[in-house]
């Protein structure tokens, strides 16, 4: 007891704890710094300032002046005997001071300290537990007894006399502790494979973290190249605006410099018109009729030569000369802009579609005879007539055509319409298909991808597996895309805005062609580009 009582001692009257940093007031009480000054702060509001344990009063707020001693005694103490755990659970029997339990008796509903558990009763009667103030759960509701027992077949605890004569006799009935260590054993089982089902949670956690960020990352790139292909078209207008306006700076000067020339000739001829009519005038002011008559007779014939010249040369500089240098070459600059336009376009399109020069065309060797294949090998249709073609290992039984090229590397895209009535399946498929039975129709193997119109609907299929797409029907133009080497084939309709429709991903093993599905009235595909 004596080690509870210096507890006691050692406890400050304001948090029940061992002091930190113990202060004393003029009155001789001692309490934690941090303690009393929150205590004295609340009491500064109301103008007074009382100690917290005698109520003695003190005019102004006292001083605090730190315990060395006392400081010194907490240390050593907490250093032999360590703060034991504030659980609120205290000895039952420690009246004088509270003194933190560590165990509690059942039979005695009792809470125990360190020192009266050394002195309780060892019998098996008095079972001792984790100090707990509930001690109506660790007994029988039914007989007040300790439950000591665990019924397996209602799952619940049980005391001795519900064993042999209560509700439960003739149950399947365990040891409490032996019930505890089977339940433990399932909790682990259970904790194991909840383990195990965490790390491959986290594990995918990972995963899609990493295709996020290389998402974001491909992403990040794909506007960084954008950015790139927009600045490099802006220069290439701008260039192109320089060369347009330097073609129509060039025909302005071709066409200014005959008629400055010919400004200036008849600036010439002005002032030489301007000095023949002052003269006339002068003439016509003399009142000496034998001067006047002597003068014209003398420039008669000059005059006529003047006024037939001057004649002509106004018909020529007024009506040739002005029409045939007033206009500028309005072909020459639209053909410049044109072929500047075409240029910058060509140049985006190698960027993202590095397309073939080479056309794609029908193979009609491998047309089945139910079908239509055009005169320039582009489009397919459902033939009302079936068509007398010579059999060939190639040749599909119904409905299908492929290209004559075959894919085996590299980046392609290519364009179709597609006609509004019947049904239809474009994509891709190995040579390898088979070329009879339904299994032969691209999407309906492990060997060919499609996308597929059905009535209003568009699905992608696979190994007869269809992904039904959130996208209608609206428009006509599609595209097809393929990645060879990343394993990507892609479709997308070509309306306003441009959708994505479905990407395959595989990792493909032959060379691919181009394959064309048809079926119902008037249904039919063809290759636009």
């Amino acid at each position: 007891m004596a080690a509870a009582d210096l507890r006691w001692e050692l406890s400050c009257s304001i948090c029940l704890s061992i002091y930190k940093d113990p202060v004393t007031l003029r009155c001789g009480h001692n309490f934690c710094r941090v303690c009393v000054d929150g205590v004295l702060d609340t009491q500064e509001r109301s103008g007074a300032y009382t100690c917290p344990d005698c109520r003695v009063q003190f005019y102004e707020r006292p001083a605090l002046c730190r315990n060395i001693t006392l400081c010194n005694i907490a240390e050593r103490y907490l250093s032999t005997e360590p703060e034991q755990e504030d659980t609120g659970i205290f000895c039952t029997y420690c009246i004088h001071s509270p003194v933190p339990a560590v165990k509690s008796c059942l039979m005695c509903e009792a809470s125990l300290c360190s020192d009266h558990v050394r002195a309780h009763s060892k019998s098996e009667k008095h079972v001792l537990y984790e100090h707990t103030i509930t001690f109506k759960f660790r007994k029988c509701s039914v007989h007040n007894k300790l439950l000591q027992y665990y019924c397996m077949d209602d799952d619940t605890q049980i005391c001795i006399t519900c064993c042999l004569a209560g509700q439960h006799r003739g149950h399947q009935v365990a040891q409490l502790n032996e019930a505890y260590e089977k339940k433990k054993t399932k909790l682990k089982n259970v904790l194991q494979k909840l383990s195990s089902k965490r790390d491959q949670t986290e594990k995918r956690v990972q995963d899609l973290q990493e295709r996020r960020s290389e998402v974001q990352q491909k992403a990040a790139g794909e506007r960084e190249r954008v950015t790139a292909l927009f600045r490099d078209i802006r220069r290439q207008l701008e260039d192109l605006e320089k060369r347009v306006q330097s073609e129509i700076s060039k025909q302005e000067d071709q066409l200014l410099l005959p008629l400055s020339d010919l400004i200036q000739e008849l600036a010439v001829k002005k002032d030489e018109l301007s000095r023949k009519i002052y003269h006339i005038e002068e003439m016509c002011n003399v009142t000496d009729p034998v001067t006047v008559l002597q003068e014209q007779e003398s420039d008669r014939e000059g005059f006529c030569v003047t006024e037939e010249k001057d004649n002509e040369d106004t018909e020529i500089g007024g009506d040739i000369k002005l029409h045939d240098v007033t206009n500028l070459d309005e072909v020459c600059i639209s053909e410049t802009i044109h072929r500047g336009l075409f240029d910058i376009i060509a140049a985006v399109k190698g960027v993202y579609h590095k397309q073939d020069a080479l056309d794609l065309l029908l193979d009609v060797n491998t047309a089945a005879n139910n079908v239509d294949i055009s005169e320039d090998m582009k489009c397919v249709s459902l033939s009302q007539i079936v068509q007398n073609r010579p059999e060939t290992p190639e040749r599909f039984e119904s409905y299908q055509v492929l290209s004559t090229r075959s894919f085996s590397s590299g980046r392609h895209n290519w364009e179709i319409l597609t006609s509004r009535s019947g049904g239809w399946k474009v994509g891709m498929t190995y040579p390898s298909v088979y070329r009879e039975g339904p299994q032969s129709a691209i999407g309906d193997n492990n060997k060919s991808w499609c996308l597929k119109k059905f009535y209003y609907e568009l699905t992608a299929r696979h190994k007869y597996k269809e992904v039904q797409l959130p996208h209608n029907v609206s428009c006509q133009k599609f595209r097809i895309c393929l990645d060879y080497e990343a394993g990507q084939l892609s479709f997308y309709q070509l309306c306003d805005p441009i959708r994505h429709l479905h990407t395959f991903t595989a990792t493909f093993t032959e060379p691919l062609h181009a394959a064309f599905y048809v079926w119902g009235s008037k249904a039919w595909v063809r290759v636009s580009k």
